[in-house]
């Protein structure tokens, strides 16, 4: 009797679930070919069938080292559960904010869970940036959605152990951590009541509960001589002879993915001993026996006393002695010995009687299957997009490589009556590889497709949440692949279904072969040229925008419109466009003009919408069959696939009142600094510095009515931490030098001094945007624009971060302002006279308020810039 498997990839997706050939599965690379020892891995874990969850809040908070040992050398399931995408964060990689940092923070996250072996699983929670409580934290996020998320993860993954990387209780960390855990040990306990959110019992899951729950009491937090007798204890730091390296040495690969976040570590070797407390369990019925349990586990393993072999399964005799054949049978040299051994476990493990384990284990044994065969399966598409309504070229490409005893019946393409026949046995005499069957077919794409941005982008999220209408998505690290090949092939009177994503493929001539998935965008994008448009004059001159329309599709031909808001003009109010080719980018320029009467003053902020409407268009998408109002954005980096999203094209109209003593601006940028182009669109006169200048001496410096320094720019240059002299001399001689926060903590201490005298940055900061802020008479408030309370609407996210601490009394605090419940700060702006010139220190979030048109930030940070200076007014 012929057994079909489901499509692999695709079960992956839905129960969450990684394999050997399958963990690269979205990538955007070639194939995984797994390396003779990655198939003994595999063929050993194919006996185990234990799992455990790991919990934190955020990309960086996992322990990589033990998800490395449970991955690898305690060879269970081992998945990571980060509650946030990390989108509320710094980029030291880029400029990206917001969503597109989510999406780096994401990539960097599977590619660490592609070098440590477990699996990568989110909620819909948004990280809102700094939370010092998790009663904030709770309420912005929403208690029960999230909740009801951990549980989902729980119940689809089905862990034996979670465990949490923060303590439920308050402790000496900010609230997204603690409300972490608090949210992972009530999902304990909810997963298995039929009560809780029974709609998700009807979506393909049951009640679980796990057996215990740990919290990771970890080193990095630790009190020197405290008791740890009572803990039970893992020594994560072994040598794994297979893949030639130590735990700790894959967990240090792992942990510097987060390039994003400067994480790059060291590797480590030896001895690495984690511990652990039990905060509850699921057999301690009677009165004390938690405490009388825990203490008869003090200083052993956690995973002491479970049995995650599938001889928890009384009926798998059988099964288990098929794969210790296959084991046995394994020859390095020539892997296919074993597959005779391995269609054996297949046909077994139709008798395992868990559901859930049974699909896994199947997807296992297919995937040891095709690595011991050599099987190289690959569809690529003739282009990277295409879109709704079109068709597009795929080549699917099979190649036996070790002459296995195959025949490929068909080669299933994207939708209906897209089968292809083959019939074609892949056997070769011992001395060839078989030819590689190449099968080229042209797919339509529906014309109601999804267009290709991450599911938890695809509707405007909440404050504290991503508005995600499919249940079967929530906990996905990103979507599955729409549109896969399935190579449908016959072995042993088994069938065996491989299944791969569609990508692109190009040669790059630095880094050779690259992929990138295959995106469905739209017949045309419209992305302005900027998100934000500033007015900073009283005269209502217009402002220049330009429209950039790519096209998805050929020959179109449409009109570019606008919604304005009242009090706003766009000249002209709309334009016609022809783009010929697909891929054609054209721009239109338009005038922005605020007609407001002359007197009246600056209105508040406004939205102004653009949208494309095609003539002739029969592709469906958010709006209509001919109405187009997003664009594509593309994140780029090295070290993480393409990634692809759409934004609302929508630019923010901002009003501004601004006075400025002198434009001409010197500025050392920061990693991921928007803050020069910012300023450039109120009409500063901008100009990057680098080394040179700090070499060339003050007088390079001379020529600015100010210097900037960017966000972290100390903690990222040698040569400008080096240069305090230079700089000083600056401000002595008459100048204004402003220093945008700087972290002083374990990963990036600052030692150099950066002002004229003494301070010291703490990890003080306020994250209420909304935060009441005191002010003194100062002339930083007053010249040349007079700041008040309005100044201080409107901000986001934050207030600020990395307020001075202690500092010296020669200098001037002029603001103080406090979360609810906690005392004033005033380290949030310093400044001091030095010379004939002014040095500012400034912890307030600039770089986040100025990118988003904050008009009382531009308005004090213009104020910084030309302390002590005569005004000039637009």
């Amino acid at each position: 009797m012929r057994k079909t498997v489901a499509n692999p990839i695709l079960v992956a997706a839905v129960l969450g679930v990684g394999s050997l050939m399958t963990a690269n599965a979205h990538a955007a690379g070639p194939p995984p070919q797994p390396s003779a020892a990655q198939i003994q891995l595999g063929l050993a874990k194919l006996g185990v069938a234990g799992s455990v969850l790991y919990v934190a809040a955020h990309p960086d908070d996992e322990n990589t080292a033990l998800l490395a040992y449970l991955a690898n050398g305690a060879q269970v399931r081992a998945g990571y559960l980060s509650l946030t995408r990390g989108d509320g964060g710094q980029n030291l990689v880029g400029a990206e904010q917001g969503p597109e940092l989510g999406l780096i923070r994401t990539q960097e996250l599977l590619a660490a869970r592609r070098i440590d072996g477990a699996e990568q699983f989110f909620t819909r929670a948004r990280d809102f940036g700094y939370s010092k409580t998790p009663d904030e934290t709770l309420r912005i996020w929403g208690k029960d959605a999230i909740l009801a998320d951990v549980v989902w993860v729980i119940r689809r993954f089905r862990p034996d152990l979670i465990i949490t990387r923060f303590s439920p209780e308050p402790s000496d960390t900010h609230g997204h951590h603690t409300a972490s855990a608090m949210l992972a040990l009530e999902a304990f306990h909810a997963a298995a009541d039929p009560r809780f959110h029974p709609e998700q019992l009807a979506g393909g899951v049951t009640t679980w509960q796990a057996r215990r729950i740990l919290w990771n009491r970890s080193n990095w937090n630790m009190k020197p001589g405290e008791d740890l007798s009572g803990l039970e204890k893992l020594d994560v730091g072994g040598f794994n002879p297979l893949l030639g390296e130590s735990y700790g040495e894959i967990a240090a690969d792992s942990r510097s993915m987060h390039k994003s976040q400067g994480f790059g570590v060291a590797r480590s070797r030896g001895p690495a001993l984690e511990y652990f407390k039990t905060l509850a369990e699921a057999d301690a019925a009677a009165a004390g026996g938690a405490k009388t349990a825990a203490a008869a586990r003090a200083g052993k393993s956690p995973l002491d006393g479970f049995d995650v072999s599938l001889g928890r399964w009384s009926t798998t005799a059988h099964l288990r002695a098929a794969i210790e054949r296959a084991q046995k049978q394994f020859d390095p040299a020539h892997p296919a010995a074993a597959l005779p051994a391995l269609l054996e476990v297949d046909a077994a493990l139709d008798g395992l009687p868990d559901a859930g384990w049974r699909a896994r284990k199947q997807r296992e044994v297919h995937d040891l299957i095709a690595a011991c065969a050599g099987l190289f399966a690959d569809a690529t598409a003739a282009d990277f997009s295409v879109a709704p309504g079109d068709s597009i070229e795929i080549t699917a490409t099979l190649v036996n490589r070790l002459s296995a005893p195959f025949t490929l019946r068909e080669i299933r393409f994207p939708g209906a009556g897209n089968t292809v026949t083959v019939g074609r046995d892949l056997r070769s005499d011992a001395s060839a590889v078989a030819a590689p069957v190449v099968v080229k077919h042209a797919v339509k794409v529906p014309a109601d497709a999804p267009l290709s941005t991450p599911y938890w982008l695809a509707s405007p999220p909440q404050p504290g949440g991503f508005a995600i209408a499919d249940q079967q998505l929530v906990g996905l690290p990103e979507d599955p692949p729409r549109f896969p090949v399935d190579f449908v092939l016959e072995i042993g009177g088994r069938t065996v279904v491989l299944s791969r994503p569609i990508a692109f493929k190009w040669t790059d001539p630095v880094a050779g072969e690259r992929y990138r998935p295959l995106e469905i965008t739209p017949r045309v994008s419209v992305r302005p040229d900027t998100q934000v448009l500033m007015f900073p004059d009283k005269q209502h001159q217009p402002r220049a925008l330009s429209v950039r329309l790519i096209a998805g599709s050929p020959a179109l031909r449409g009109t570019l419109h606008f919604t304005a808001p009242a009090g706003w003009q766009i000249e002209p109010a709309s334009q016609p466009f022809a783009i010929e080719t697909k891929g054609q980018e054209i721009e239109l320029a338009f005038h922005v003009r605020h007609t407001a009467k002359p007197g009246e003053g600056p209105a508040g902020p406004a939205l102004l919408q653009i949208y494309a409407e095609l003539q002739g268009s029969s592709a469906a998408n958010e709006e209509n069959q001919t109405r187009f109002a997003r664009g594509v954005v593309r994140v780029e980096h090295a070290h993480i696939p393409i990634q692809t999203w759409l934004a609302a094209a929508e630019v923010r109209l901002v009003p501004l009142a601004l006075e400025t003593a002198g434009t001409h601006i010197g500025y050392f940028p920061g990693p991921g600094d928007e803050v020069p182009a910012s300023l450039r669109r109120v009409g500063y006169d901008v100009t990057l510095l680098d080394d040179s200048a700090l070499r060339a001496g003050g007088a390079a410096l001379a020529r600015f009515d100010a210097v900037v320094v960017g966000v972290r720019a100390f903690n990222t240059s040698e040569r400008l931490r080096a240069a305090h002299d230079t700089l000083m001399k600056y401000v002595e001689s008459g100048g204004t030098l402003v220093a945008q926060y700087n972290t002083n903590n374990r990963i990036a201490p600052l030692t150099a001094p950066l002002g004229p005298f003494p301070f010291e940055i703490g990890h003080e900061r306020v994250t209420d945007e909304t935060a009441a802020v005191s002010l003194a008479p100062d002339a930083t408030l007053t010249t040349p624009n007079k700041i008040g309370a309005a100044d201080f609407a409107g901000w986001v996210q934050e207030r600020g971060l990395y307020f001075a601490e202690k500092w010296d009394a020669r200098y001037q605090t002029p603001l103080a302002m406090n979360d609810p419940g906690e005392k004033p700060l005033a380290g949030g702006l310093l400044w001091a006279r030095h010379g004939r010139g002014t040095f500012v220190y400034t912890g307030l979030a600039f770089f986040r308020q100025l990118p988003a048109g904050v008009p009382g930030a531009f308005r004090l940070f213009a104020n910084l810039m030309a302390h002590g200076k005569a005004p000039r007014v637009h």
